[in-house]
């Protein structure tokens, strides 16, 4: 991946947000935290959620959440 400056995130009944590398690793984790037991299968692999948290955002760009609810993110350049 090249480098990044910042992700649009897009969730389910919220407006969109930019987010830092940083920030969307942490919203990542806390959501990680709490679905141990309902893990994509390609994060099943890491042992940690740190691990899982930054192995989906560095090569994914979605997640179910349940109820037809999704967290969606997209790298962008922000000009300064």
């Amino acid at each position: 991946m090249y480098q990044e400056d910042a992700f649009v995130v897009l969730e389910t009944d919220h407006n969109e947000q930019i987010l830092s590398p940083q920030e969307l690793l942490k919203k990542l984790q806390t959501i990680l935290s709490t679905r141990q037991d309902d893990l994509p299968r390609e994060l099943e692999k890491f042992t940690s959620v740190e691990e899982q948290a930054e192995y989906l955002r560095d090569n994914f760009y979605e997640l179910n959440i349940g109820n037809n609810n999704y967290l969606q993110w997209y790298v962008i350049r922000l000009n300064k």
